[in-house]
C-alpha cells in the first residue's frame, strides 16, 4: 500500500537531528535498507539481496540475523534452480504491529485494523447515530476497540492511528475547524480523548486529503504527477497530490474549495453542489416523497425525466469547481469520489461537457477506484508510514 521511496527512519528520540556516524547507526541503517527492499520487491534470497543493494554477503547475512531475531523478517520459502544452491527466501513479518484507520463521516464512520503489510485485518462500517460530538467521539472509540480485538494483535498491537474528519485540522490547537456538518467537532480535547481511550497515538487529517492519497496510492490516480481528488457527499472538499505528496497548505486549508461562492446564486459551491443540492434540484422538478440523492440517482437510472434533470443540474455544478481546479492546479486527472462518486456513470458525461463551455482546460475525468474506502486507505497509508519505522527503532533496540 505504501508505495513511497526507501528513507532511514528518523532518530527514536523524536530530534530529527543528524546522528553522529558510529558503528550502530551504520548496522541500522543497513538493516532498514534491506526491510524496506524486501518490503517494496518482494522475496528474496541472502545473495539477491547483496546484489541489490551493494552490501556485502556476511553484511546482508548480519543484517538478516538481527531483523529476524526481532520479528521485522520471516522465512518465505525456498527458491530452488535448476543449478546451484537452493536458497532461503525472506520477507517483512506483517505481523510485528497493527495500524488503525478511521473515516469520519456525517452519515457514515468506517474503521480499519491493517498489519503492516497494509492488508486489512479487521473492518467496521456503522451508521453516525451521535447527536453531540461526544458521542460521535465515544462511537469511534467502540468501533476501534472492536475492529481492533478482531484483529487480534492483543494489548499495544496497534501502533499508530490516523483519523479522517471533515474540516481543517489545527495541528497547534489540536483541533478542528470549519466541520459545520458536526456539531461541536471543533472543541478543545476531543482528540486527546480519543486519544486516551484509544491508548495509541493518534495523527488527525482531512477527509478529502486523505482520500486523494488513497485514491493516489491504490486507486484511479496511481502513476498520476499532479492529480485533485473532488469529495462530494455531505460537503465539498478537494484533496490535492503532487508527485505522491499532499499539498495542505500553510494552514492545512488547501482544498476547502466549498467555501468559494458560486457567481449569481449568493450561495457558495458546497451549498450548490453538495448531495443535499441534488434533493432541493429533485423536487424542483416535481419528484416527492423520502429524496435521498442516491434515490434520485437511481430513479434517474429507472428513466425518470425528473431525476435526470436533477442529475444534470448537479453535473453543471460541480463544472465550476473542475474549471477553478483546472486553472489553479493544471491537474492531469479529476478524480470524482464521495457519495455522489457513486453517481459517476451519469455525472461524467455532462459534466465534462459543462467543464468544456466553462474553460479551454480539459483535465482528464475520472470516478473514484476506491469508493466509500478512499478515506480508510489513505488513513492506513500514513499510519504505515508513521509505524513501520517506529516498529524498527523499537523491535531492533532489543536485540543484543
Amino acid at each position: 500500500m505504501d508505495s513511497r521511496p526507501v528513507t532511514v527512519p528518523a532518530p527514536a528520540d523524536g530530534s530529527g537531528a543528524a546522528q553522529p556516524w558510529s558503528r550502530q547507526r551504520l548496522r541500522s541503517n543497513n538493516e532498514w535498507l534491506l526491510l524496506e527492499r524486501l518490503r517494496t520487491d518482494g522475496p528474496e534470497s541472502r545473495a539477491q539481496l547483496a546484489r541489490d543493494t551493494g552490501l556485502s554477503k556476511p553484511t546482508v547475512s548480519a543484517a538478516l540475523a538481527v531483523l529476524e531475531q526481532a520479528g521485522l523478517v520471516r522465512e518465505a520459502g525456498v527458491h530452488a534452480p535448476e543449478r546451484g544452491r537452493t536458497a532461503v527466501l525472506y520477507e517483512p513479518d506483517p505481523t510485528a504491529g497493527q495500524v488503525l484507520g478511521v473515516d469520519i463521516g456525517r452519515a457514515r464512520l468506517r474503521v480499519a485494523v491493517a498489519d503492516l503489510a497494509g492488508r486489512i485485518l479487521a473492518h467496521r462500517d456503522v451508521p453516525n447515530r451521535g447527536r453531540s460530538a461526544d458521542a460521535v467521539a465515544g462511537a469511534v472509540v467502540a468501533a476501534a476497540r472492536e475492529a481492533a480485538e478482531e484483529a487480534g494483535g492483543g494489548p499495544g498491537a496497534v501502533v499508530h492511528a490516523v483519523i479522517g474528519t471533515p474540516g481543517v485540522w489545527d495541528e497547534q490547537q489540536q483541533r478542528v475547524h470549519y466541520a459545520v456538518k458536526l456539531p461541536g467537532w471543533g472543541r478543545r480535547g476531543l482528540f486527546e480523548r480519543i486519544e486516551a481511550e484509544l491508548g495509541t497515538p493518534i495523527s488527525v487529517h482531512n477527509d478529502a486529503n486523505l482520500a486523494a492519497l488513497g485514491e493516489y496510492a491504490d486507486g484511479a490516480g496511481a502513476g498520476s504527477r499532479v492529480f485533485a481528488y473532488l469529495l462530494v457527499g455531505s460537503g465539498l472538499g478537494t484533496g490535492v497530490v503532487v508527485n505522491g505528496e499532499i499539498q495542505q497548505g500553510a494552514h492545512g486549508a488547501a482544498g476547502e474549495i466549498g467555501f468559494l461562492p458560486l457567481p449569481g446564486s449568493g450561495r457558495n459551491l458546497e451549498q450548490e453542489a453538495a448531495a443535499d443540492s441534488v434533493v432541493r434540484a429533485a423536487r424542483a422538478e416535481g419528484m416527492t416523497g423520502v429524496l435521498s440523492a442516491k434515490r434520485v440517482f437511481a430513479a434517474a437510472r429507472a428513466g425518470d425525466a425528473r431525476a435526470g434533470a436533477a442529475v444534470l443540474r448537479e453535473a453543471e455544478q460541480l463544472a465550476y469547481p473542475v474549471a477553478v481546479l483546472a486553472a489553479v492546479l493544471d491537474p492531469d486527472l479529476v478524480v470524482l469520489g464521495g457519495g455522489l462518486g457513486h453517481g459517476a456513470d451519469l455525472l461524467l458525461g455532462p459534466l465534462e461537457q459543462a467543464v468544456h463551455r466553462l474553460t479551454p482546460l480539459r483535465p482528464r475525468l475520472a470516478a473514484s477506484a476506491l469508493g466509500d474506502e478512499a478515506v480508510l486507505r489513505g488513513a492506513l497509508a500514513i499510519a504505515l508510514g508513521i509505524a513501520r519505522p517506529e516498529v524498527f527503532e523499537r523491535l531492533t533496540a532489543m536485540v543484543v
